[in-house]
């Protein structure tokens, strides 16, 4: 792993695509800010972190060659190498919320942003933005957040927390290479979070309906289970799931 560190960056997803776009890069590329002044959520949220206090980094994955329609599994893997990495510190009642978020209880502890990088109608590669919430505590207005030291009330290494996801990371992708996806898709639905239970959404418009999650389809979308055994997809800009 090549590990370019920053003082501080906007983006390190940015950082690392524009790196990318002028210059060959080595797989597993990373870089890491101690201060990141605009990192990038899903649907264009920001994620705020406190300097010096949290894990924000970014990773080049070069060598996919996936269809574009099947490109989820990378979400998949990632969100899998946070779950495992989080539940060997111990972290209690750890899932995953579609597409990638991981919780501890219902509050966040950990996001996921991919940024693929086309080559016709395949992913050639992706880079994987993760935001970690490690040493902060107070999170101001923000709700249903939480850290490492607010869940076990001490301070955590970045470093040694970096080189652990990496190897996992790492090992996720060989394994995915040599074994398929079918044993981590079957994985990664297991601990969705509110799975087979019902639950309470809210589409574009507003509208609040029941349901339950079923499971993920290969391209991404969230089946939900709803009146009279209807099954329905959605996808991200589709739906909130309330809790």
């Amino acid at each position: 792993m090549h590990l370019i560190k920053l003082d501080a960056t906007p983006s390190t997803n940015d950082y690392l695509k524009a790196l990318s776009a002028s210059s060959s890069l080595a797989d597993f590329t990373t870089v890491w800010a101690i201060q990141q002044s605009k990192g990038k959520g899903q649907m264009g949220s920001v994620w705020l972190s406190d300097i010096g206090k949290n894990l924000t980094f970014s990773v080049l994955k070069n060598n996919l060659n996936l269809l574009v329609s099947e490109s989820y599994i990378l979400n998949v893997c990632v969100s899998l190498v946070l779950y495992d990495f989080l539940n060997d510190l111990n972290v209690p009642q750890l899932s995953i919320k579609w597409p990638n978020d991981i919780l501890s209880g219902t509050s966040k502890l950990c996001g996921v942003l991919i940024e693929n990088q086309l080559k016709g109608n395949q992913v050639s590669s992706a880079i994987i933005g993760i935001g970690l919430n490690v040493n902060q505590t107070d999170f101001r207005s923000l709700k249903n957040v939480t850290s490492l030291k607010l869940l076990f009330g001490r301070d955590f290494n970045l470093d040694n927390l970096l080189s652990k996801i990496m190897v996992k990371l790492q090992s996720i992708f060989i394994a995915l290479k040599e074994n398929g996806r079918e044993a981590f898709w079957k994985a990664y639905e297991n601990v969705l979070f509110r799975k087979d239970k019902p639950s309470t959404f809210e589409d574009t418009h507003g509208q609040k309906f029941m349901g339950f999650i079923r499971e993920v389809s290969i391209d991404g979308q969230l089946v939900v289970e709803l009146e009279d055994q209807i099954f329905k997809k959605f996808n991200l800009k589709e739906l909130k799931l309330l809790y």
